[in-house]
This record gives C-alpha cells, sequence and structure tokens, in this order.
C-alpha cells in the first residue's frame, strides 16, 4: 500500500492530491469525493490569500462539484489521525508541524487520540444489517491488536477426568466406579477419579481468533501503520479465514458461541470478530475507506491543556487552595460563579417576571495557584490556532474579535469573587501549540476601551505540544512558572 504524510489545513491542488494518490485524475476525483462526503476534505476558492492561509473558517468553504483537471479550487484536509482511501494510507499531521515527514510526532499525537477519547473510534461491532451503519475496519484492526496484547488469545477450557490427579476430587464418580477398601469400618480407595480444566488449544474460536489478528497484524504492517501505533507484529498463526468455513457458516459459529458466552470481554471480542468477518475486506481494497482520528482537533488542545495545567472549573471552592471567605458555599464550583443571563418579561398586571437561562460563557480553564507566596488567578483560553505574529509580516491566523472580548467577559465574571479573597496578581491568556521544545512568549492582545475598566492585557503563549502531550499521557501536571506570565 502507498502510505503518505499530508498537512491538516494545508492547501492542496488537484494535481498535488493527484501525485499525493500515485493515480489517475478519474481516480483521483474519485476520492476527493469520497473525502468530502465524510467531511474530511473540504473546498475553497484557489486565490493567493487561500494558498497562504492555515486556518479553514466556515465562509470559506465552497460546496462544489469535483470536476477532472479543475484549478478552481484548493482542497483542505480538516482532519488529524489516519486514512485509508482506495488503497492509499493518508498520515494526517496537524497544523502546527512544519516537518513534511513527521512521523515520531504523530506517533505520539496517535496516542493522545487513544487516551482523549477511545469512544471517538467509531466501531460497529453489532451484527447491523442496516445499509446506513457504518464500519471502521482501521478501528476493529486496532482494537482486536490492543485486545490481543492485553488479554491474550480466546480462550475455551475443556474439563477432562484423571486418575489420582492433582485437581477436584470426583467422589461419586469414584465412590460407584472403583474399588473400596474397608478397615476398621472405614472405606479406603486405591484410585481417586479427579477434575481438571485445561484451555482448549484446537478450541474454534481460539483459533479464528489468532487467525484474524495475524491477519491484521500482516496488513497493518503492510501499511507501514504498526510502529505509528505502536504496536508489534503478531504473528501467531498461518490459517486463513477460508479454513474456517464459508462466511456465513463462520457468523453462524460465532452467533452460537455469543449465545452461550456472559464474559463480557469475550462478549465484545465475539462481536469484533462478527463485524470483521461480516465485512471480510482489506484496507488495500479499492472500495475501502476507513479513518483513525478526530476532525475535531482543536478540542483535544483544549482537553490535554486543561489537564496538564490544572483546571479548576470543576472544582468545588472549599478545595481551593484559598481561604474561603463569608458568603460562598463550599460545595459550589468555581464554573457556578460565572453569572448566567437573567430574561426580564411582564406579567399581565404590569409587574416583572424573571428567567434565568441554563446556558453561560465557559472558560477553557481556570487555574489558582501560590506563586512567590502569592495566589495568582489566571484564565487560559486553549487557542488551536497558527499565529503569525511578527515584525514586517501581516497579521493572520489570529483569534476573533469574539475569542478576545469573551477573556475580557471571564475577567469580569470572576472579578467579584477575586476582590472578596485579596487576590491581586490575575493573568489572562491564550494557549496555542507549537513545534518548538520551549514555551514561547509571542506578545499579548488588549483593546484600549476594556483596558480602562482595569482588565488584564490577554497575553499569547507558544506551548510545546510535545512536552505538553508527554505530561498528558503521563497524567502529570505542568509547572505554570514556565509560562513567565
Amino acid at each position: 500500500m502507498k502510505s503518505r504524510f499530508v498537512r491538516e489545513q494545508k492547501r492542496y491542488t488537484q494535481e498535488n492530491l493527484r501525485n499525493i494518490f500515485d493515480c489517475t485524475s478519474e481516480k483521483t476525483v474519485a476520492i476527493i469525493k469520497k473525502m468530502k462526503e465524510y467531511g474530511v476534505l473540504k473546498a475553497v476558492k484557489a486565490t493567493d490569500v487561500q494558498k497562504d492561509m492555515s486556518d479553514l473558517i466556515d465562509e470559506d468553504i465552497e460546496i462544489i462539484d469535483v470536476e477532472i483537471g479543475e484549478n478552481e479550487f484548493l482542497y483542505v484536509f480538516t482532519f488529524v489521525g489516519v486514512i485509508t482511501v482506495s488503497g492509499c494510507v493518508l498520515k494526517c499531521y496537524p497544523k502546527y508541524i512544519s516537518n513534511v515527514a513527521p512521523k515520531t510526532e504523530l506517533k505520539q499525537i496517535i496516542k493522545v487520540l487513544e487516551r482523549y477519547n477511545a469512544k471517538e473510534q467509531i466501531i460497529r461491532m453489532y451484527n447491523d444489517n442496516s445499509e446506513s451503519s457504518a464500519f471502521n475496519l482501521l478501528g476493529v484492526m486496532i482494537f482486536l491488536m490492543h485486545d490481543y496484547y492485553e488479554n491474550g488469545a480466546y480462550t475455551n477450557t475443556q474439563d477432562i477426568i484423571e486418575t489420582n490427579g492433582s485437581g477436584e476430587i470426583l467422589w461419586d464418580k469414584t465412590i460407584n466406579e472403583t474399588f473400596t477398601y474397608l478397615s476398621n469400618n472405614r472405606p479406603y480407595y486405591t484410585e481417586l477419579f479427579t477434575q481438571k480444566r485445561i484451555n482448549d488449544d484446537f478450541d474454534y474460536f481460539k483459533r479464528l481468533h489468532e487467525s484474524i489478528v495475524s491477519i491484521c497484524s500482516k496488513e497493518l504492517q503492510d501499511a507501514d501503520l504498526l510502529d505509528l501505533f505502536d504496536i508489534l507484529p503478531v504473528e501467531v498463526s498461518d490459517e486463513e479465514l477460508d479454513d474456517f468455513g464459508e462466511t456465513d457458516y463462520i457468523l453462524y459459529r460465532i452467533q452460537n458461541e455469543l449465545n452461550l458466552q456472559f464474559n463480557t470481554r469475550k462478549q465484545l471480542l465475539l462481536k469484533t470478530l462478527y463485524a470483521y468477518v461480516a465485512h471480510s475486506s482489506t484496507l488495500a481494497d479499492i472500495d475501502c475507506f476507513t479513518m483513525f482520528g478526530t476532525n475535531s482537533f482543536n478540542l483535544v488542545w483544549e482537553k490535554v491543556c486543561a489537564e496538564v495545567l490544572d483546571n479548576q472549573l470543576q472544582t468545588p471552592l472549599g478545595s481551593l487552595q484559598i481561604s474561603l471567605t463569608n458568603g460562598y458555599n463550599p460545595n459550589d464550583l468555581l464554573i457556578s460563579l460565572v453569572e448566567k443571563p437573567k430574561w426580564n418579561g411582564y406579567k399581565q398586571d404590569g409587574s416583572e417576571f424573571q428567567k434565568i437561562a441554563k446556558e453561560t460563557l465557559i472558560p477553557d480553564l481556570v487555574s489558582i495557584h501560590k506563586m512567590n507566596n502569592l495566589h495568582q488567578f489566571i484564565i487560559f483560553d486553549a487557542k488551536y490556532y497558527n499565529i503569525q505574529l511578527e515584525q514586517g509580516k501581516e497579521l493572520r491566523g489570529q483569534p476573533g474579535i469574539g475569542d478576545i472580548t469573551k477573556q475580557y467577559l471571564y475577567q469580569l465574571a470572576y472579578r467579584k469573587f477575586v476582590n472578596d479573597h485579596g487576590i491581586q496578581d490575575v493573568k489572562n491568556c491564550f494557549l496555542m501549540p507549537t513545534e518548538q521544545h520551549s514555551v514561547i512568549d509571542k506578545g499579548y492582545v488588549n483593546i484600549e476601551m476594556l483596558d480602562a475598566l482595569g482588565l488584564q492585557n490577554i497575553q499569547i503563549r507558544l506551548l510545546p505540544a510535545e512536552l505538553m502531550y508527554s505530561h498528558y499521557l503521563a497524567n502529570e501536571k505542568m509547572d505554570i512558572g514556565l509560562l513567565h506570565l
């Protein structure tokens, strides 16, 4: 299989994609259409402005029908992870990485995606005959490989009866079928029937499981994906699926085994094997389209920042590292201090009534910690942007006015709490990823009319993504002092 790296949000021409897929123009158009259907590829107008863009906004997206050889549009991948399409493996890496083949970086990002939410990888493992049901072959393969290394091969046991063995004594069988010697009116038995439970190495489902795992391992290796997913090869069987009977027979046997098993792991494994056999396709098939990753990597970045920088929004006030003053309920969460809109109306008699909205502004993360014996109240906003803020260059890739004003509003929302507790050091900060290996102070953004209210500038920090991911995967916190706010 062909294996290619592609960059999220980079603008590709149709000719670029034809070279990546290494196929005809007609097949390239068919692949583009399929990826657009799955929402991992978007089209934008081919303008000089678009060629220089590193982010994609909804207003730029064109709803078009793809034609062969057209140069009017550019194509943008909106996905981070792995896509297999028409026998080609696309390794989609995040937009902030400039390296054209970042295998090490993407390997770490795959682990982050797996931890972020395993349920994001939608695997239809049930025998759902609906034509609309999705089947994620790559997701199924990865699940089977991880499960095999964690739990081993599928096992069924056999009960065997031995003479004078080390297992449990079968007294009924021993009394009824062996000679008894009596001495002083006490029975003695020279032979005892015992029962031992052993794994059946020739069990149909054990062999089937080992065969499928070995096939998956070979396919992932051919697709250059084993190392990317940090999986060791498995070669425990040389049997093919045909050795186990026709597809309908295999599915029939699995269904019968499912009816007998009550172990949760065995049920999940059997359902996954059922799905694999029922679809019986390979990653190299011309019609195979499968994905492992996300087209919302901004949410992953937010989650990583929230965990690594100790988000305390869901922390009870009584658990914060401050002495809570009167008037605050220690069981209330920090997030609950953000005021909700109050809608006021009029009754028939002209008097007012009030309805409180259920939703309000929610910061990405807020952290309260001690710095030089003083409490610091920091309002962070994790922004998945490639900002260009350089002398002599055009400003681009920056958060919008809505993002800026919300940061000011968050500080207003917590102003009373901050003042009531004598917290004098308040900071506001945008957090963006970088492939560099140290924190970069990129500057700050401000609106003068809001500065006049005594609100803080919003500082900009580029955080080394590799370091952030390492902390996230190790479930460790990062020293906020490294940001030098």
